[in-house]
């Protein structure tokens, strides 16, 4: 028996920056590409070998760069393209990959592309794009939308264009026009600018935002009812992990790799989101040449309306594990690959989430959260100030959130049953938990008033943030204090990712991953194997407890003896088959 083939993107450590939150170094209230060229030294530290960025593109920023006007340009406020290339030249030169957002089924309406395709109906570029005539016209002679779509900002999918008299496509925001990947010039333009400037300038992979959108299917299709309330229903079914596929993803691939110099390797990973095993498998073999591996979100969405994601659904722990396990189950013994991950610019805090965020408990779950994703089979992401166990925003209220996702929302509840209905509470209650501005927020470095360190200056010299800081930076949840703790959330993660490397073959690359008493609702246990290190196979067993009360536990051998090599509570040299964990304790075991 063999295990999985080694590369270095499967044992990365990923450290994922949100540009306009992460360092502000020219005291303008936005991050910028300077301030993370600055923080090197902090990776390192850490023990991150590569970074991911989020757009910092050109951009109108109405989905905060996910709406590219310009693929060859850096956003102004974030600097210029020589900080970029400088940026990538320091990181490499520090041994760290810089892998950035490829954002490729939808631009902006201020592209150069889409202002040419709204022109007219017959220019050259009209293609580019997915325009539509109108169904018909109602009774005050108002267009109608092709179909029934929603976008997943809320509202139609479709947008009026008064010069040509059709409608444009948009998955997300209203300015956000989905490409037409239907048409090969589009395809080998798009590739060639999104992604092949920015390879010939050294990058070393991609994140591929929305990875199983870009082929819709045939006919454009009205999409089934599932929420009778609406006049617009979710599109999934229509539009996710189409006709087209991995044929696409084939294509982009092979297009990748002729830009490539010779010896070096794309690594690419995907957000697909929602997809049945065998199609898992299929973007992330290697034999098929499609994406290195991606982002599943059964595990993240635990907890959250598939239709409406402000819609609190409870859940047991139970189906917590089941969604972290599809993570990388299909990838088991087989030549594809998977990825561990809580957090990201999209999803709120891990430790509100999954662990408790409460003053007594939660750096204790942090760190647990911590013990349980080293222990998972996979490249490992680690999302900022995710390392210093950061929760959401407490007491916000609804107009202290910027995302376009949240306020469109919020216009549609109320405008249909105003400001003090049952459903706007309800939203409230949603967004207090789901918000992806929980994620957001300005980096806390330091306890510095009044913006935790996140610019250049403090005191009345600092620029306003352009989304307030996390109030919980003078509670010692910032960089400066954390650093200077040897038992913070951010030391213990760097030990944890320390721990990971030494135990690779068993914690990066370990199969046969098999859950025990999976139905316990407080107890996440599992075993799993290490691929043969010459003669060698160690089994590890993982017994973490998700709750604020004692629980005892008992390992699948009665007669086994077991070594703990990691915790978050002080490690003891063995254990018996039985023993007890203490409120949101994580052991790991090699067993003997």
């Amino acid at each position: 028996m063999t295990g999985p083939q080694r590369k270095w993107w499967k044992e990365a450590t990923v450290y994922q920056i949100y540009p306009a939150s992460f360092k502000d170094s020219d005291n303008d209230g936005w991050g910028d590409l300077p301030g993370i060229t600055s923080k090197l030294d902090y990776f390192k530290y850490l023990g991150v070998d590569t970074i991911w960025i989020c757009p910092f593109y050109d951009s109108p920023q109405q989905d905060m760069g996910y709406d590219i006007s310009d693929y060859e340009k850096v956003w102004p406020r974030y600097g210029t393209n020589e900080d970029c290339f400088e940026l990538i030249e320091k990181a490499h030169q520090s041994g760290i990959k810089v892998v950035v957002d490829l954002v490729i089924n939808h631009c902006s309406t201020e592209h150069k592309w889409f202002e040419e395709s709204r022109s007219s109906r017959t220019n050259p570029k009209r293609d580019w794009f997915i325009w539509r005539p109108p169904k018909g016209f109602d009774s005050a002679g108002k267009p109608i939308p092709p179909n029934n779509w929603s976008s997943f900002f809320g509202g139609s999918a479709w947008e009026w264009e008064e010069t040509t008299q059709e409608f444009y496509l948009h998955l997300f925001a209203s300015r956000q026009p989905d490409f037409n990947w239907e048409n090969d010039e589009l395809r080998r333009n798009l590739y060639d600018s999104s992604a092949g400037f920015w390879l010939r300038h050294g990058v070393d992979g991609f994140r591929i935002d929305t990875a199983g959108l870009y082929s819709k299917i045939d006919g454009l299709p009205d999409a089934q009812v599932t929420n009778p309330n609406s006049e617009w229903q979710y599109p999934g079914p229509e539009t996710r992990n189409g006709p087209r596929i991995h044929e696409f993803h084939k294509e982009m691939r092979k297009y990748f790799e002729e830009q490539l110099p010779p010896g070096k390797e794309i690594f690419t990973v995907g957000e697909v989101g929602n997809c049945a095993d065998d199609g898992l498998l299929r973007y992330t073999s290697e034999a098929e040449g499609e994406m290195s591996q991606l982002f599943n979100f059964a595990h993240t969405n635990v907890g959250a309306n598939p239709y409406f994601r402000y819609s609190v659904l409870p859940f047991a722990l139970k189906d917590w594990k089941l969604g972290i396990a599809a993570s990388f189950l299909f990838a088991n013994r087989t030549d594809s690959w998977s990825t561990v991950y809580l957090e990201n610019h999209d999803q709120p805090r891990s430790v509100t989430r999954f662990g408790d965020d409460s003053q007594e408990w939660r750096e204790i779950s942090a760190k647990l959260l911590a013990v349980l994703e080293i222990a998972l089979t996979g490249t490992l992401y680690i999302y900022q100030g995710q390392e210093l166990g950061q929760i959401n925003n407490k007491g916000w209220r609804l107009d202290q959130y910027d995302d376009v996702d949240v306020k469109n929302k919020r216009a549609i509840i109320q405008e249909k049953y105003g400001d003090d209905s049952v459903q706007m509470q309800k939203f409230e209650e949603g967004v207090a938990l789901f918000s992806r501005d929980h994620a957001r927020n300005p980096m806390p470095w330091s306890s510095r008033e009044p913006d935790a360190g996140f610019g250049p200056h403090g005191g009345q010299a600092a620029a306003k943030p352009w989304l307030a800081v996390n109030d919980t930076f003078r509670e010692g949840i910032n960089v400066e204090d954390e650093l200077q703790d040897p038992d913070s959330v951010l030391n213990f993660w760097q030990s944890a990712i320390k721990t990971r490397k030494m135990h690779k073959d068993v914690l990066v690359y370990g199969q046969d991953f098999q859950f025990h008493n999976v139905d316990d609702p407080k107890l996440f246990l599992f075993t799993k194997e290490a691929g043969e290190t010459g003669s060698a196979r160690r089994t590890m067993f993982a017994a973490l407890n998700f709750s604020s009360e004692p629980s005892d536990f008992s390992t699948p051998w009665p007669d086994a003896k077991l070594t703990q090599f990691f915790g978050n509570y002080p490690t003891t040299a063995s254990s018996s088959a039985r023993d007890t964990l203490k409120p949101w304790e994580g052991r790991l075991f090699f067993v003997d």
